[in-house]
């Protein structure tokens, strides 16, 4: 199958050097393959989207010498495909209303003698798998286990990263069941990308580690709905003063695109690359030559250790 990637920045906020790594490296990898790279506008959420924020990123990612090779998409404009998605999961009786807010997941996992790791979201402990007890139905759950034991799934669940290498996850032990339409009436993050990456035909995902644990979710929707799964490559996170992901949530700054190369020469040494001093367009061709080898070296995979990877719940 031809390869084709993407990147999907969520409108919340320009491009700042930590989206850059995930947006240099998903090119890169496209054009290291001979393969077609797309843009997505992740802007689902739309509580935390920022009016004119998707063209300023198309804009800084021009500027970048970025360009997509096709019509960009915007998951706002995607309601039906995601609907549809969710009619097929209630038909197959593996979708069912949920009741429960935060703090009683929370309470529930409490009672359970289980704390919740930070900046990790507590395991959904199935309160309204079986019924809602009298609540009012707030979002749409996945069951995991249905889903497992109906498609005849191994648990735990195991892939291959290409970066990364053999990863594992027992999503019904350390997920549980996860939303598909959350309690605010918008669709969940795992569900939107798995949809729309099946409708574009994205074969390889190349994205930030800090979505690696999200992986494992979306295997499991990329079965239940019949699709293939893509291959995945996680690449280094860069962190902020605090020692986390540099994010718009803690202040990471827009870039500064006056010299964009100065900009993706800081985003090449992230990704192992060398500084380049050629003009723009040579710059990137140098690093095409050199990505791969770049992103599976022994030194590469040192380098996430001493990063960490965090869960990003998007």
């Amino acid at each position: 199958m031809p390869y084709t990637g993407r990147f999907a920045p969520s409108p919340t906020g320009p491009l700042h050097a930590g989206s850059l790594v995930a947006a240099l490296a998903s090119w890169l990898d496209a054009r290291a393959h001979g393969g077609k790279w797309l843009v997505r506008i992740e802007d689902v959420d739309t509580p935390r989207c920022v009016p004119g924020v998707d063209q300023l990123i198309l804009q800084q990612l021009a500027r970048c010498g970025l360009v997509p090779d096709g019509q960009v998409l915007w998951q706002s404009t995607r309601h039906d495909a995601y609907q549809a998605a969710l009619n097929h999961f209630m038909a197959q009786g593996w979708a069912y209303p949920c009741g429960c807010s935060r703090k009683d997941i929370e309470d529930a996992q409490a009672a359970l003698g289980h704390a919740r790791a930070r900046h990790s979201a507590a395991v959904y402990p199935g309160t309204c798998r079986l019924g809602l007890n009298g609540k009012a139905p707030r979002a749409w759950r996945l069951n995991v286990q249905r889903v497992i034991d109906d498609l005849q799934l191994a648990l735990p669940l195991a892939w291959h990263d290409r970066a990364l290498g053999p990863q594992q996850q027992d999503v019904v032990q350390e997920v549980g069941d996860f939303v598909l339409r959350r309690a605010d009436g918008l669709w969940a993050y795992q569900l939107a990308v798995v949809v729309d990456d099946g409708a574009q035909g994205i074969t390889h995902i190349v994205r930030g580690a800090d979505l690696t644990d999200n992986t494992a979710r979306q295997i499991v929707l990329q079965h239940a709905l019949g699709l293939p799964t893509p291959s995945y490559l996680h690449t280094p996170l860069v962190l902020g003063e605090n020692g986390e992901k540099l994010s718009k949530q803690n202040g990471a700054q827009a870039l500064q695109l006056h010299d964009p190369l100065v900009a993706l020469n800081a985003a090449a040494h992230v990704l192992s690359l060398p500084h380049s001093g050629a003009r723009l367009e040579e710059a990137l061709a140098q690093w095409v030559n050199l990505y791969e080898s770049s992103m599976t070296t022994p030194a590469s995979l040192a380098r996430y250790e001493s990063t960490g990877t965090t869960d990003a719940n998007r």
